[in-house]
């Protein structure tokens, strides 16, 4: 009994004839072409690199099609399988930062203790009144794993739950991340605004 209730909880794979995978990819995987150049560009730094990881992951997508559940989030399916393949070949020839140790802050983040609220969006605060550019900086010199969460919530717009699935990581490490990378960005920014005087107090005199 026990068996069959494992055998259950197995994720079954479809079985799509060529017509409707054709469908799927052209309805559901390409409307996402943009998002994934963009993704994988800030990932890379690199319109080449980053052209050849979206050209990567269409053809797993392609191959793995009938992994997709049809008529779900075809974009977070998406992002996971470019980030899984940047991780395992692109990232391995660029230059960047060593991985950081988050779990001094992930073991708050991981207790109940922890709200969404703790997180402002970065759309909101930080950058409302920032050019593209300053931006684009702050971001890229921020370690790709910070980076990641920042693309994939505050300009991509994905919830905690799809971004743990995007990243194969607990929601919670998902929090402590984003906060991070948003007092990162807020760090990097901050010289910035001074000067355009975003941060300045008014005077009484």
């Amino acid at each position: 009994m026990s068996e069959n209730t494992q055998a259950e909880q197995k994720p079954k794979k479809a079985n799509y004839s060529d017509q409707v995978k054709a469908r799927i990819f052209d309805q559901e995987f390409m409307p996402h072409v943009n998002s994934m150049y963009n993704f994988a560009y800030r990932l890379t730094f690199d319109e080449d690199d980053a052209k050849d990881l979206v050209q990567d992951t269409y053809l797993k997508a392609f191959r793995f099609i009938n992994s997709f559940d049809k008529g779900t989030n075809a974009k977070a399916w998406l992002f996971r399988i470019l980030k899984n393949s940047f991780i395992n070949e692109f990232r391995k020839k660029s230059k960047q930062p060593a991985k950081i140790d988050y779990n001094e802050v992930e073991q708050y983040y991981n207790s109940d203790d922890a709200g969404e609220s703790i997180t402002t969006d970065l759309r909101v605060e930080t950058i409302q009144h920032m050019i593209g550019d300053e931006i684009t900086g702050a971001l890229n010199n921020i370690p790709v794993d910070f980076r990641t969460v920042i693309i994939l919530s505050d300009l991509e717009g994905f919830t905690y739950e799809e971004m743990s699935k995007i990243l194969d990581i607990p929601i919670g490490t998902v929090r402590s991340r984003l906060h991070r990378a948003r007092n990162m960005m807020k760090e990097k920014l901050s010289v910035y605004a001074a000067e355009m005087g975003y941060n300045k107090k008014k005077d009484n005199d």
